[in-house]
């Protein structure tokens, strides 16, 4: 009863984000919308964790905080070589936001010791409008 409850909820949530990713591309770009950019905090080692930091200013953030549609690409490929993500990201109401790559063993053995990148690129949505940079690199060391 919980899980059909849950998978609703989830359900009802991911069409609101669909429809309104839809909605946002016939406004005008001539509104003051807050601007999102993002940017890599750098390279990271295998079995480490880094990041992709969300920037919104101004700090527009009814009701909690924001949410910020992105997608990932680059050499890396999710569940191989790092945790899988799911968009939307989170920008809390200090206009921060964060996106965590947790990166994990390399199965593809020691014979094949090279860096994969992570491209995270900003998607538009409902409530803002991306900046630049709208997209960032981040490289998985050996």
């Amino acid at each position: 009863m919980k899980t059909k409850i849950i998978s609703k909820i989830l359900l009802s949530l991911g069409l609101v984000f669909v429809l309104g990713s839809a909605i946002t591309q016939v406004y005008s770009e001539d509104e003051n919308l807050p601007i999102v950019s993002i940017h890599s905090t750098g390279d990271v080692t295998r079995g480490q964790t880094g990041s992709f930091v969300l920037a919104m200013k101004p700090a527009l953030a009814p009701f909690g905080g924001s949410y910020v549609n992105f997608s990932v690409s680059g050499t890396a490929i999710q569940g191989v070589d790092y945790v899988a993500l799911v968009s939307p990201a989170h920008i809390g109401q200090s206009g921060y936001g964060v996106i965590l790559i947790h990166t994990l063993a390399d199965p593809r053995g020691p014979a094949n010791r090279r860096a994969y990148s992570v491209v995270a690129k900003l998607d538009a949505g409902l409530g803002y409008a991306l900046g630049i940079p709208s997209s960032a690199t981040m490289w998985i060391k050996p």
